[in-house]
């Protein structure tokens, strides 16, 4: 009891001077512990100090590596040095290293062009009840990327290392009129998704998954997948592969006019009994039928491996379970393969070793992630694998999605949240996202739900004051 009156009065005291010195009305912050409700879901079973060393060895850094006795929660580490959290290191200490050697540095914030345009934006080509804001620049809204610290070339001039490995260009596949509509409730008009596949084809994006040729039993959303491809098959300018999960649907597709399909696999056994009613290797056999035949028809076949992470009954997923599926997709002439975290369970340290494993048996370019925002892990894990050497992205326009037989998955990554991101790291992606956004406001307004998209409702929400003031 007396120690403790002893550092309440120091307490007050340092609060005291610092608020006569300062000025500062906030100068003493009691310092509060982590609840149980607050911690990290299975913290325990997440991989240890081998994982970090994996991400590192991606990157080119040499700074922030640990002893091999500093294994901890709460610290953060450089080369001779401890650090009881991640900002109490002394300013003068960080000028013995170099740029080169020490890669995570403060910056500056300078307000960027992207930030300039949007105070004086107009914004056309939401929708066509949409008003347009005067303003004095020439450029709209969807025509401008926007770029965090660029020069005047607009080129990131980041000296981070860690971006450095980032592809100069990724291929963003849109999977929302497929993945994000099925597990709705209400069924849309086909009127609808073919609209919705139309502005997303106009916005840019190279290939966009129109809809799944399954029984009408297991997904009553997707039962007009043939006047769905009825109604885009004129579209130019962007692939539209359709899903086929058995040589009966891949037959229906051809019919309907579709020039790519997909096949979807499980490295989870419980899960490809409950999602597709037959063991992985069952499955793997009703593939190699299917892929057969479109090769007869000369039709590139794209492969899924879903729960690559965790499995929502079996928990997590042996990333050599993953490799050996995706290597079997690979084998029978999938030319794509996307690795999808179905229930959004990964971080990047359980995203690395099972990349690691699934490079190993096949080439980084023929990869593809696919992300659930579930624990909002989403785009850390894009990042990380785009730093891997992947440079093939799937999302969801307003973060749509949802899998009818995984409990508790959500939504998939945004489109829109994608392009932003990549966007502030000068990768290019050929796609406007002024039109991006409007086509998710477009279908989250036929849903009757807000914009999932973090990315959409913020600009949306700066277009809306910009224009209060004008």
């Amino acid at each position: 009891m007396q120690w403790n009156g002893v550092r309440r009065a120091h307490s007050l005291w340092c609060c005291k001077t610092l608020t006569n010195n300062t000025h500062l009305h906030h100068a003493y912050v009691p310092v509060t512990t982590m609840s149980s409700l607050e911690e990290p879901l299975a913290f325990d079973k997440l991989p240890r100090m081998n994982t970090i060393d994996r991400i590192q060895r991606f990157s080119s850094g040499g700074a922030c590596r640990p002893r091999d006795d500093d294994v901890g929660m709460g610290h953060r580490w450089i080369q001779g040095r401890d650090c009881t959290t991640s900002n109490c290191c002394n300013d003068d200490d960080d000028k013995s290293f170099g740029q080169e050697s020490f890669p995570w540095k403060r910056h500056t914030r300078k307000v960027s062009e992207g930030e300039i345009l949007l105070r004086s934006i107009s914004f056309s080509g939401r929708n066509s009840s949409s008003s347009t804001v005067s303003g004095t620049v020439s450029k709209s809204f969807q025509e401008h990327k926007f770029h965090t610290f660029s020069n005047d070339n607009g080129i990131s001039h980041s000296s981070n290392k860690l971006v450095r490995g980032v592809p100069k260009f990724v291929k963003v596949v849109e999977v929302g009129p497929r993945d994000g509509l099925q597990n709705e409730k209400i069924i849309v008009p086909t009127s609808v998704k073919v609209e919705l596949i139309q502005r997303l084809v106009s916005a840019g994006l190279p290939v966009v998954e129109a809809t799944s040729f399954v029984s009408p039993k297991w997904v009553p959303q997707l039962a007009d997948a043939k006047d769905v491809m009825d109604g885009v098959n004129a579209l130019d300018g962007a692939r539209l592969p359709v899903l086929t999960p058995n040589l009966k649907g891949f037959e229906a597709a051809v019919s309907a006019g579709a020039k790519e399909v997909a096949i979807f696999a499980s490295a989870s056994e419980s899960f490809s009994l409950s999602n597709i009613n037959c063991t992985i290797e069952e499955s793997l056999l009703r593939y190699r039928a299917v892929v057969t035949a479109a090769k007869e028809h000369s039709i590139p076949v794209r492969g899924y491996v879903s729960c690559v992470v965790g499995c929502p009954v079996e928990g997590a997923v042996p990333p050599s379970k993953v490799a050996h599926v995706v290597k079997e997709l690979y084998d029978m002439g999938c030319f794509e393969i996307s690795l999808g975290d179905t229930i959004g369970i990964g971080t990047p340290g359980t995203v690395v070793p099972m990349l690691e494993a699934v490079m190993a048996v096949v080439p980084a370019e023929k990869l593809a992630v696919h992300f659930h925002d579930t624990y909002g892990q989403a785009l850390a894990n894009i990042l990380v694998s785009l730093q891997m050497g992947i440079n093939i992205v799937d999302s969801s326009v307003a973060g749509l999605g949802g899998c009818p037989y995984a409990k508790g998955a959500s939504g998939n990554v945004a489109s829109e949240d994608v392009v932003y991101m990549l966007n502030g790291l000068g990768v290019q992606t050929n796609v406007d996202l002024g039109k991006l956004i409007a086509a998710g406001d477009f279908i989250s307004k036929h849903l009757g739900r807000p914009n999932g998209s973090k990315a959409a409702v913020a600009l949306n929400r700066r277009v809306t004051a910009d224009a209060s003031k004008i």
